[in-house]
């Protein structure tokens, strides 16, 4: 099994609290302002990066407004948007990512991004970004992945809709390229997703067949999902992020806002703290606690020579007398000396 994964300052590992990312994607709404607003509110609810997506609609798709160019799925949140206009209105510009990037390191935590192509790869070098991140719809695209892994850093590739045939052969290309590091994030690809579609129980799978360390890209709502994720070794969790959802924008429908971001951090950490280890018996702070277990205790005052009967012995709290367990061996049995009620019973007074 790998060692724990150095990204920045942050170890992510399974002996780490999660790895938590705020996918802003396209809900700054083209507004740098909000961009960085939206920095600063994932900060303070206590994520541990910012994630962008870098591209253009140029070198997403063409710029065509008809037939598989065109969103007419009346179910989708983008119908009637060509491609072409989507990733327009969705980009983040190229020119915006230093600044953003240097609010994340002014406020202590990592700006990375999801490049699309090589030039985006390039670009992201340019800035010294400390990991990249495969989007679901290109964990097929190999040259990209191979573009990635040449550099040398952190890989973070999310598995939405990937056979496990498909899976090997990424895994594996990114390995030969040079990519020592890898993390496969459990995805479904809808937007939102549903908790019934979001199959938790892959996740070890996941970690042992590849050897590598696993987490979850989440698009339902809520925290549940993202909570569950760690019973099952996810230690890295991504959600996209919005300051209101009620702004709007492609993303905001499936996205936290920062009261839901900053539980999601909240309840994850709890989860990986309860995980412990396999434990029986008292622990040491549930020492305190054996005096309130059950034991035999004389019920009424006894003289010398009486014998237990169901009306002078009962199990009752506390726990200093025997245990209920010899509660059928002492009944019958005579008693030595005088009780007062409300006397532990040992082995001594018979």
């Amino acid at each position: 099994m790998m060692n724990s994964i150095k990204i920045g300052n942050y170890s992510i590992g399974i002996d780490r609290p999660p790895f938590i990312v705020a996918e802003m994607s396209g809900n700054h709404n083209q507004s740098l302002d909000r961009a960085l607003e939206i920095v600063e509110a994932a900060a303070a609810a206590g994520v541990s990066a910012v994630k962008l997506q870098t591209y253009t609609a140029e070198t997403m798709t063409l710029d065509l407004a008809e037939r598989e160019f065109f969103i007419n799925n009346t179910d989708s949140l983008w119908h009637g948007y060509s491609l072409y206009q989507l990733y327009e209105k969705a980009h983040t510009p190229w020119e915006w990512h230093q600044p953003i990037f240097d609010r994340c390191q002014q406020l202590g935590i990592l700006g990375f991004s999801t490049p699309f192509d090589a030039t985006a790869v390039d670009f992201l070098e340019s800035l010294d970004v400390p990991c990249y991140k495969i989007a679901s719809f290109e964990n097929t695209d190999l040259p990209l992945i191979r573009k990635v892994a040449s550099t040398g850093k952190p890989l973070i590739i999310s598995t939405g809709m990937a056979t496990i045939a498909e899976l090997d052969e990424t895994v594996r290309t990114a390995k030969e390229a040079g990519c020592q590091s890898l993390i496969l994030l459990k995805c479904t690809s809808t937007y939102p997703a549903t908790p019934e579609n979001s199959n938790l129980r892959t996740l070890p799978h996941l970690r042992q067949l590849f050897d590598v360390e696993v987490g979850l890209s989440d698009h339902t709502m809520g925290v549940g999902v993202a909570v569950a994720s760690v019973a099952f070794g996810a230690t890295f969790i991504e959600k996209h992020f919005t300051l209101r959802r009620a702004d709007g924008g492609v993303d905001s429908a499936f996205s936290m806002e920062p009261q839901e971001m900053q539980q999601l951090a909240i309840e994850t950490q709890k989860a990986w703290q309860s995980l412990g280890r396999i434990q029986y018996g008292p622990s040491d702070a549930e020492r305190a606690s054996m005096g309130f277990r059950r034991s035999l205790y004389v019920a009424r005052d006894m003289k010398a020579g009486d014998c237990f009967t169901p009306e002078n012995l009962r199990a009752i709290r506390p726990g200093l007398g025997l245990s209920p367990k010899y509660y059928p061996i002492l009944l019958g049995k005579v008693v030595k000396k005088d009780l007062k009620k409300g006397t532990p019973v040992s082995w001594d007074v018979i």
